[in-house]
């Protein structure tokens, strides 16, 4: 006999300790959970009185679908819809797919639900709307037949009642024991949506983890503005390196305009939603209105040269575009990607307020600081830049938004990833959609104005121009170098080029010139941001009550008179 097999309680013993290290916390069933993120036991009921995030390590769980809808609506204002659907001639279990049948009714027996998701009306932030939640509890929330018959009816339902859709994601994808009919909810589910669309409301997906293959490829990427929880894994198809396929990965890609936090969630989707209820307009002024230094513009030198105004719109002190974002509008909303590839920096855009009015604005940005600048390349857009723009522009279409541009950049980026993604083809498609957008367009150029890039941003009903902003065809190096070899000939370049504020409203190629001090900062921007203010309101008051075919007709005439 061995020597080990004498002593059996001794392994025994050994075997049991590292088990009982294994063993869950002894308490009472339900009183203790363990955090699938950071693995500390904690108390069940700070959990849920917590949102469902641990107080440990800030993880999020996932949050059963009435839960979820309690947390972001107002209180008793939920009525809920299709509580139980009526499969009629259709068989629940398509494929006879051994013991799913058995699973689905321990399933509703279990999680008290029918399926797994809850669709309903409620209200936000005492704004009417259609909201629908997954259930992960519920087979991973996968999308069969059920599913996306409550999804539809519901979209259906908000389409006749005239009302938004938020739709809370978490899936593992479709489901596949119904096989075929499960990939037609997919289609059916986007096509519901389509019309929706069309009719002129509002879609918000929330992606919450996970949100994966089908679900992912449908409903889930086809919002108007898509928002995401931080961290929450988002794919289509097999599980991919630590870091891609979530939130943050989609948010920097392109594919999310905002991470929302469960703290946050409920004032940024009352927030949206106010900006898409139409209201009479508020009468009030801006906040920043009153805060703003209004001394006279000092008087700007008449003898300047056209080389010291290109030096003058590059200079470092000179505000941004985000600068006149934050002070010409209220309640700004960020909105990022391209929905193809990225999300670029060097183009902000968003919704805001402009004196109780919602408005979309857009912006070429530069940085304040060399890491700034870098960050935003410049303010020289990449394709997916441009595409951004695009989407906002369409989506402000959509809902029938004033659109308000602020140019200033070098022009496009030229490296060799911005061709090999299309910028030729993004710059284009900016011309060829802005010429027919059906709501009005302003272009403000505030810097530079260079050549392509930056009429992408400038195929508007009027351009203005800061006193000392240029726009021309290219810059004055460029000029130079092209047709006189020579860089250095660039400030006589300049003066060739008739790209000054006033040669280009002589030219026609824009309406209106602001006057800016002589060094503009964001120190004395004040009375700037008083013309601006006032002319703004003179051009919505103008352009809102033209017919969108009219307006149309008339920004076409501008540019085929030139």
């Amino acid at each position: 006999m061995r020597l080990h097999n004498m002593f059996k309680k001794t392994g025994e013993k050994i075997t049991s300790i590292h088990s009982r290290n294994r063993r869950k916390p002894e308490a009472p069933e339900g009183i203790l959970k363990k955090c699938n993120k950071c693995g500390a036991a904690i108390l069940t009921d700070e959990v849920i009185n917590g949102k469902y995030i641990c107080p440990k390590c800030h993880g999020y769980f996932r949050i059963p679908a009435y839960k979820r809808i309690e947390l972001v609506t107002d209180a008793g204002s939920f009525e809920e819809w299709d509580a139980k659907i009526d499969e009629g001639e259709r068989p629940e279990n398509p494929l006879d797919f051994r013991g799913y049948t058995e699973k689905v009714e321990a399933l509703r027996v279990k999680t008290g639900l029918d399926e797994a998701v809850i669709t309903g009306k409620a209200t936000i932030c005492g704004y009417p709307v259609v909201i629908g939640a997954c259930d992960g509890r519920f087979m991973m929330a996968s999308m069969g037949h059920a599913v996306g018959e409550k999804i539809t009816r519901a979209v259906e339902r908000a389409t006749e009642e005239r009302l938004p859709v938020v739709l809370f994601t978490c899936s593992g994808g479709a489901r596949m024991q119904e096989g075929i009919i499960s990939l037609m909810q997919m289609a059916k589910t986007s096509a519901a949506l389509k019309r929706h669309s069309d009719a002129g409301f509002l879609y918000i997906p929330v992606l919450t983890d996970p949100t994966t293959g089908g679900v992912t490829a449908s409903f889930a990427m086809l919002g108007d503005i898509i928002l995401a929880e931080p961290g929450a894994l988002i794919g289509f198809g097999q599980k991919l390196s630590e870091g891609f396929q979530r939130a943050e990965f989609l948010l920097e890609h392109g594919f999310v305009d905002r991470i929302v936090t469960r703290d946050e969630m409920k004032e940024v989707l009352g927030q949206i939603l106010k900006m898409h209820t139409v209201t009479d307009e508020k009468k009030e002024d801006c906040p920043e209105k009153k805060k703003e230094n209004r001394k006279n513009i000092s008087a700007v030198k008449e003898n300047v040269s056209d080389w010291e105004r290109v030096l003058k719109s590059r200079e470092k002190e000179r505000p941004v575009g985000k600068d006149y974002i934050d002070r010409l509008f209220t309640d700004f909303v960020e909105l990022h990607g391209d929905r193809y590839y990225k999300d670029d920096p060097a183009v902000v855009g968003g919704i805001a307020y402009f004196h109780g009015k919602a408005v979309t604005v857009i912006a070429q940005c530069k940085g304040k600081t060399t890491k700034e600048n870098l960050e935003r390349n410049f303010a020289m857009p990449s394709p997916e830049g441009y595409r951004k723009a695009l989407r906002l522009m369409k989506q402000a279409e959509k809902f029938q938004r004033p659109v308000i541009c602020f140019v200033d950049t070098p022009g496009a980026f030229c490296g060799m990833e911005a061709e090999e993604r299309g910028q030729g083809e993004a710059i284009a498609r900016n011309l060829y959609e802005m010429s027919a957008l059906k709501v009005p367009v302003l272009s403000i150029v505030i810097g530079e104005g260079g050549s392509g890039g930056a009429l992408a941003l400038a195929v508007a009903d009027e351009v203005w121009m800061m006193e000392n902003a240029v726009y021309s065809v290219l810059s004055p190096e460029g000029f130079a170098s092209i047709l006189w070899k020579d860089k250095k000939c660039a400030p006589e370049a300049a003066d060739k080029m008739k790209l000054t504020a006033e040669d280009v409203v002589s030219a026609q190629a824009a309406e209106r010139r602001i006057k800016e001090p002589e060094k503009l900062t964001t120190q004395n921007m004040g009375s700037v941001l008083e013309q601006l203010r006032e002319e703004l309101r003179r051009f919505l008051k103008q352009y809102a009550v033209m017919e969108p075919e009219k307006l149309c007709d008339r920004r076409y005439e501008r540019f085929r008179k030139l």
